[in-house]
């Protein structure tokens, strides 16, 4: 028998166990975004419409149904959307809304592809502490929209608008709610 060829097998399995124990220890690190990014007594959020600052039509509307159904969806803490107090607010200034046509069809002069950009103000104020846990003066959002052949934006603009709205709020509350 070789010592050798069995040193080195007997090696290779030291190290894999070694490494093994090493990763079930449980070093105190962990995926980021995976914890809760509020603070603890914060159990309620109220979320007031978001302010529209562009000339886009119900985009003020869209946006902030779409946070709060994230917010619900999540139920890390509860919504509440009339006047009675609560542990935390969260407000948003839409600031810009942009539609940008960015890939053309051949041989016409209509867009098939369109880039949508959203900028908000976004803050969260913890009511009890009185200070800002979350702030975001240009929080942005892009997103690419593709309009099917035979089809144009105008058309679908109310249905790529509820899809960007869903990832905005998506987008955003992950940074809220777990420190993304």
């Amino acid at each position: 028998m070789n010592t050798t060829l069995g040193r080195a097998h007997l090696s290779g399995w030291s190290l894999l166990l070694a490494l093994a124990l090493m990763a079930s220890a449980g070093c105190g690190y962990r995926l980021r975004g995976t914890g809760g990014f509020l603070p603890p007594h914060i159990k309620t959020l109220a979320v007031p419409m978001f302010k529209n600052l562009t000339t886009r039509y119900q985009l003020d509307l869209k946006l902030t149904r779409a946070v709060i159904d994230e917010i619900v969806a999540r139920g890390k803490v509860g919504v509440v959307t009339d006047n009675r107090p609560t542990d935390a607010l969260l407000t948003g200034e839409i600031q810009s809304f942009v539609v940008t046509p960015i890939a053309f069809t051949p041989g016409k002069s209509t867009a098939d592809r369109f880039s949508i950009f959203i900028a908000a103000k976004i803050v969260v104020r913890d009511n009890i502490q009185k200070k800002a846990i979350f702030s975001n003066p240009s929080y942005t959002y892009q997103e690419e929209y593709e309009v099917p052949e035979g089809s144009d934006f105008e058309s679908l603009e109310s249905e790529a608008l509820d899809r960007v709205a869903e990832k905005f709020a998506r987008q955003l509350v992950i940074a809220i709610l777990e420190g993304f």
